[in-house]
């Protein structure tokens, strides 16, 4: 494949992984002024998760390319 493809990859895996993690935390403060506390933080949890791992597989994959 492509290094320019690839490349392009990574950074959208880091721009995906970071909006999950802003819409975990959002989900996660309207949640928690509602009062539902204990669903908040799972909300907050998957969102950080499932972005952070998206976030690192994109820098990780960048790394492996080089930098452009």
């Amino acid at each position: 494949m492509n290094v320019r493809v690839l490349w392009w990859v990574a950074k959208t895996l880091e721009g995906v992984g970071m909006v999950i993690v802003l819409v975990g935390v959002f989900f996660s403060m309207s949640l928690g002024l509602g009062g539902q506390g204990l669903e908040s933080m799972a909300y907050e949890f998957k969102g950080l998760f499932l972005g952070g791992a998206l976030f690192l597989v994109g820098v990780a994959l960048e790394r492996k390319l080089g930098s452009r």
